[in-house]
Formats: C-alpha cells, sequence, structure tokens
C-alpha cells in the first residue's frame, strides 16, 4: 500500500511538474507575442490646422471611427480591462495634458499608433482597433490627428498596460483571437500597404463600402458581413448585414430610421449596449445614404 501511495505520490507531482513547466513555456511565449516589435514604414502627410479639416476630424472621432468609445468622451483615457490576472488594459489619454501622449507624440507617431497599431517603442497596442483605421484614406487620416491635436488638455495619469499570469498564458494558446476583432492589430496588418487613395464622399455604394471599413461594423457583423457569434452571454447572434439592404426587404427610409431612432421597420428597438445607433445617428444623411447604396448591394451575399 505505502509503496503504491509513494508511486501515486511521485506521479502526481510528475504531473504537477510538467504542468508548471507547460505554464512557464507558455506564459514566455505570451509575453514574447505581447512585446514583439515592428518598425513600419510611417507616411509623412501634412497634417492641416484649419478649422474645416479640425471639424471633418471631430465627426469622423464622434460618429464614425468611434474613438471615444474607449479613449473617453474628452480623449482622456480610460480602463478597458482590470482583471490583474488576467490583463490591465488601458486606452491612452490621447491629450497634451499631464498623462497624456499628445505632448510627446509627432505626427508619425500618431500615424503609426492609428494606421499601423504601434506606439512608438514600436510594440503593437492592444485593443487597437488599426485593422480598421489602416483602410482611412490619407486626408481623413490626416483630418482624425489634426482634431485630436486640437481638444483641451486633460490631465489624467493612465497606468501602462500589463499582462496578467493567466492573460499571457492565453495569449500564447490564442483564446484572445478572433478573425473580427484581432487582439494585437499589428499582426495581421499589411504595413507595407500604401495609404488609401482618396474617394470622393457620395451616395455611392463605393463610398459606403469605406465607411463601413472605418467604423468598425466587421468587428459585430464578421469580416465578410454576413453576421457573427452573440457578443455576450444571452445575446443573439449578429445578423448579417445584408439583411438591411433591399435583399432584406428594408427601404432607405427604413434604414435611415432604425439608424437614427433606434427603430427597426418591425418595431423592435436596436439595443445600444449591443449596437451603438445613438453614435452612428450623427452621421450625416449622406453617409447614412452611401451605406445604405452598399447594403444594397449586397443583395444578400
Amino acid at each position: 500500500m505505502k509503496k503504491a501511495l509513494k508511486w501515486i505520490g511521485i506521479g502526481v507531482g510528475g504531473l504537477v511538474g510538467l504542468a508548471v513547466i507547460v505554464a512557464a513555456g507558455l506564459y514566455v511565449r505570451g509575453g514574447s507575442r505581447l512585446n514583439r516589435t515592428y518598425a513600419p514604414e510611417v507616411a509623412a502627410i501634412p497634417i492641416p490646422t484649419d478649422s474645416a479639416a479640425i471639424a471633418r476630424g471631430r465627426h469622423l472621432v464622434v460618429a464614425v471611427t468611434l474613438c471615444q468609445g474607449c479613449h473617453g468622451d474628452a480623449l482622456e483615457g480610460d480602463t478597458l480591462i482590470d482583471e490583474p490576472l488576467m490583463a490591465t488594459i488601458y486606452a491612452s489619454n490621447l491629450t497634451a495634458g499631464r498623462g497624456g501622449v499628445g505632448a510627446s507624440y509627432t505626427d508619425a507617431d500618431y500615424v503609426r499608433a492609428i494606421r499601423h497599431g504601434v506606439n512608438p517603442a514600436g510594440r503593437g497596442l492592444m485593443i487597437m482597433h488599426s485593422d480598421a483605421y489602416h483602410n482611412l484614406g490619407e486626408a481623413d487620416l490626416a483630418a482624425i490627428i489634426a482634431y485630436v491635436r486640437s481638444v483641451p488638455p486633460v490631465d489624467h495619469e493612465v497606468p501602462a498596460t500589463r499582462g496578467g499570469l493567466l492573460g499571457r498564458i492565453f495569449v500564447a494558446l490564442g483564446f484572445f483571437d478572433a478573425e473580427a476583432m484581432p487582439m494585437i492589430a499589428a499582426e495581421v496588418i499589411d504595413h507595407e500597404a500604401p495609404l488609401a487613395a482618396a474617394l470622393p464622399a457620395g451616395e455611392t455604394p463605393e463610398y459606403g463600402r469605406y465607411l463601413m471599413s472605418i467604423a468598425m461594423c466587421t468587428m459585430c457583423h464578421g469580416p465578410d458581413l454576413k453576421g457573427g457569434p452573440p457578443l455576450e452571454e444571452g445575446a443573439p447572434a449578429t445578423p448579417t448585414l445584408a439583411a438591411y439592404g433591399a435583399a432584406g426587404g428594408w427601404s432607405a427610409e427604413q434604414f435611415v430610421t432604425a439608424i437614427r431612432t433606434g427603430v427597426a421597420p418591425h418595431g423592435n428597438t436596436l439595443d445600444q449596449e449591443l449596437m451603438p445607433w445613438e453614435l452612428y445617428a450623427k452621421m450625416t444623411d449622406e453617409e447614412l445614404g452611401a451605406i445604405w447604396q452598399y447594403l444594397a448591394s449586397l443583395n444578400g451575399r
């Protein structure tokens, strides 16, 4: 009996030791992934200072790219995840106030962060939607930077983002990876792709497609806009956006009404927590018309 218990103890000890070795290896692998550096060729673009460009940048930030969703209404920074064992992730204070990056960031730093998802030290930013913002045309990217530079400074010290023990292991295992929302966008971006060519604004499918590509619609509705899994437990699956085009029987007026009021044609109310329609409602009639034209062109695909 004692021999059996001895061998059982040895076996359990061996398994525990093996588990520790595996966990340590995964921890190191996860840390290596988080600390990987990138050296993208950052395009030098002129940043305007005129009021029209700043107004355009503000509109994009509050109605299309939704930067304030993570960085706060005043772009003062905010806590995204606060689970020490998993991760503590903070959205930067973008202003020039105390604790903000605005006092030190160069134009190139902003381009690198927004378009490439990489900080000045070369590390990939976590939960930064540069996979979408990489699609920004030069004029719109410049306008966003112009607006961010213009916002009043806010004194707000934001702690450094850190990966916890379990978080690093899960990162190594790919638990946080999703095609529609990469954890580290810098890993999937084509850093050598040139800036997007200027696209004329107008109620066209092409402009609608552009707007949807920078508005992060694919984050919830999937990379092909054919829908995705529920965003949270108990929520319905995210629907295909083709259902909101002509193929779904909606009219342009019904689509615009749904975005402006949050009420769909069949009477149900869009869940603001799952679909931030109150933010997208700030889009112009031309922008919503362009998106409608693009959705209508999908023909159920």
